[in-house]
């Protein structure tokens, strides 16, 4: 029963680890019955040398589920250095086109099959229905239920015909708060039924994994959905009667390390009825030494059932023998492309005379989708990118075209008066809006991009360029 218990609580560990070779404890671990790896921006490099890497997990254990967060647009890994080539959900929204939405999906899974990622941390299944929000915002498919409900079922489609596992999140939604979870504890507001419509399309479409999310949702409990029976046991499992794995959202999020530690945290996510624990993107062997050790530990003293850790770990290894038989076929970037032209919302002539002086007004980036690496004046020939944080004076423009790029405006206000300064001394500029399109000055020329892809910023730089505008 030692072994057993030790490789069942091994399984239900996903670490990640540093560089983009695997060290030899994660090899160690391997050994030891790890469930699997999450890959971060820090571990890939390029498709050949994600591929080796991935290869050379699997020589220590064939069915080993590697995971990485590849929504598309905003929150990229693959195409953590250049952008996504893929609009994110909320563009797919914005088109509508539900076959478009699962072929996008599929080709997402088909690049992650190449490189021999099985298990893809999306679609984010979360409604938008706060328009504050500061974590989701155009990772979301829209703010209706009906609509993101329909392009998590078509997305989850996509991605699971090419045998790579998808995976809903942050369930029960993270659509309807003001706070991120990654820096402190949300509270949730808002209609429950609609929040979780979008989870029931997922589970009637499939989907092998659901995320939880580290908020609180008051009507269902107190406790952060990650640590709640009543939430992870009773609603997701029997009343939406989903069979498959429940992954916890990173335990290292200040919304449950803060109060808990990661490794208390671990105990009681897994009591609570989740499956498989990811721990996060800063992660070492001494943390995975020590969660391992402190689950054992509860089982041994009777604080969490054997029965809860052996179930866990058989749904864990039953989603890595699915995903062992990946369904490869050649990706259609291209589809990124079409997705970001036809999502793309042009308002007055917004062509420009000549290399234009970009200024992007940059607000803090979100830890989910990291310090972006890539700009719109990489691909329309800019004459300089000046990039101005709240604060920090605005440049003279010299009588250059203008281009200002700002995120979410309608959250800063610093943004939208910087952006009434320069339109007031530059009439020709134009506004592109790389977040939600809630706010544009009156009168100016603007773009709305729907994301911030590398798709969404070659379909602005071709209106930027090309003689079209309503």
């Amino acid at each position: 029963m030692t072994d057993e218990l030790d490789r069942a609580a091994a399984t239900c560990l996903f670490p990640s680890f540093d560089g983009i070779i695997a060290p030899d404890w994660v090899r160690r671990w391997l050994e030891r019955g790890l469930g699997g790896v999450v890959l971060f921006a820090q571990n890939i490099e390029s498709p050949d040398q994600v591929s080796s890497l991935t290869r050379s997990l699997r020589a220590e254990r064939r069915e080993l589920l590697v995971a990485t967060d590849e929504e598309g647009g905003d929150v990229t890994r693959l195409e953590a250095r250049t952008g996504s080539s893929y609009p994110g959900n909320w563009a797919l929204g914005v088109v509508d086109d539900l076959p478009l939405t699962e072929e996008v999906a599929a080709s997402i899974g088909a690049e992650l099959a190449a490189v021999g990622i099985n298990f893809d941390f999306a679609p984010v299944a979360d409604v938008n229905s706060n328009p504050d929000n500061p974590v989701i915002g155009i990772r979301s498919f829209g703010s209706e239920p009906a609509l993101v409900s329909r392009h998590v079922a078509a997305f989850v489609a996509g991605l699971q015909r090419r045998g790579v596992a998808a995976c809903a999140k942050h369930f029960p939604g993270h659509g309807d708060t003001s706070q991120d979870s990654h820096l402190e504890l949300p509270l949730v507001g808002g209609d429950l039924d609609q929040g979780l419509a979008p989870f029931r399309a997922a589970i009637a479409a499939g989907v092998r994994s659901v995320m939880t999310a580290h908020v609180r949702v008051l009507p269902l409990d107190d406790e952060p959905a990650t640590l709640s029976p009543r939430i992870l046991q009773e609603l997701l499992r029997e009343e939406l009667g989903f069979g498959g794995v429940a992954i916890t959202d990173a335990l290292e999020m200040r919304a449950i390390s803060a109060s808990l530690g990661v490794e208390e945290a671990a105990v009681r996510a897994l009591g609570a009825g989740a499956d498989a624990l990811c721990l996060g993107a800063q992660v070492d062997e001494q943390l995975v030494e020590s969660v391992h050790r402190v689950i054992l530990g509860a089982v041994t003293s009777g604080r969490l059932a054997l029965a809860r850790l052996l179930e866990a770990a058989a749904r864990v290894s039953e989603l890595a023998a699915w995903a062992a038989r990946p369904s490869p076929e050649p990706p259609r970037p291209e589809l990124g492309t079409e997705v970001a032209r036809r999502a793309l919302e042009a308002h007055g002539n917004v062509r420009i005379s000549g290399p234009p002086l970009v200024i992007e007004l940059r607000p803090p980036s979100s830890i989910a989708a990291g310090e972006p690496r890539h700009s719109l004046a990489d691909v329309v020939a800019a004459s300089e990118r000046i990039v101005l944080r709240e604060g920090e004076p605005i440049p003279p423009t010299d009588g250059r075209p203008v281009v200002i790029v700002v995120r979410d405006a309608h959250r800063h206000e610093w943004q939208r008066e910087a952006v009434e300064r320069l339109v007031a001394t530059v009439p020709r500029a134009v506004v592109v809006e790389v977040g939600l399109p809630r706010w544009h000055p009156q009168g100016a020329r603007w773009i709305a991009t729907q994301g911030s892809g590398r798709a969404n910023l070659e379909a602005a730089a071709a209106a930027l360029t090309e003689a079209r505008g309503v």
